[in-house]
């Protein structure tokens, strides 16, 4: 939008302290694209093509053709004006309700798989920390229902496609029959170099 209209003026409102926590691996990401994502959007912040607000949490949106975005930072009252239009993007979360008649083991803070959720814990753990798992993991008291993917993860933004297969592949051994091959790991997942995902810098 602003290479077609220059005047445009684009803040991004976060609730990390730092914006560089954003940023993520950069070059010594094993994913090139994914670093290469975090180093654009360091160059438009250093460009200060955008304007970064850090450390903001909203409470409330007021305005029709001018919004007013109301909120706190630094534990103070604060509030940002002047917006035609906000894109918001704060994330997801696993909708259970086709489920509500199973038994299921779901973590309530992450609202991930039970046993799933020490070992995606966002405030421990960024894409390239989390062990690969699989079938014995997954496993709910419902005999023989699994819950995988971005699901499996609930609110947890680490997950990769890549987990995904791994995950599919050792429960579709374990209800083959093949117990060994569900419980070995065939998965390496590339670092983002970083050491978790509160860190700020590289490992």
């Amino acid at each position: 939008m602003k290479d077609k209209f220059p005047d445009t003026d684009i803040t991004w409102i976060l609730r990390k302290k730092r914006v560089e926590m954003a940023y993520g691996g950069e070059q010594n990401d094993e994913l090139a694209a994914r670093g290469a994502l975090g180093s654009r959007i360091h160059q438009l912040g250093d460009d200060e093509d955008i304007h970064v607000v850090t450390d903001f949490f909203t409470s409330s949106v007021e305005g029709k053709d001018k919004l007013s975005i109301i909120g706190t930072q630094q534990d103070q009252k604060h509030v940002l004006e002047g917006f035609n239009r906000l894109i918001v993007n704060t994330g997801s979360r696993p909708d259970y309700t086709i489920n509500g008649e199973l038994r299921l083991a779901i973590d309530p803070t992450t609202e991930s798989v039970a046993a799933l959720a020490p070992l995606i814990d966002p405030n421990e753990h960024s894409c390239g920390t989390v062990d690969a798992h699989g079938e014995a993991v997954l496993r709910q008291p419902e005999k023989g229902f699994y819950i995988v993917g971005a699901k499996s993860y609930g609110r947890a933004p680490t997950f990769l496609m890549a987990t995904g297969y791994e995950q599919v592949r050792s429960i579709t051994a374990f209800l083959a029959g093949d117990e060994a091959s569900a419980n070995r790991v065939e998965l390496s997942l590339p670092e983002t170099g970083v050491c978790n995902s509160t860190s700020g810098g590289c490992c």
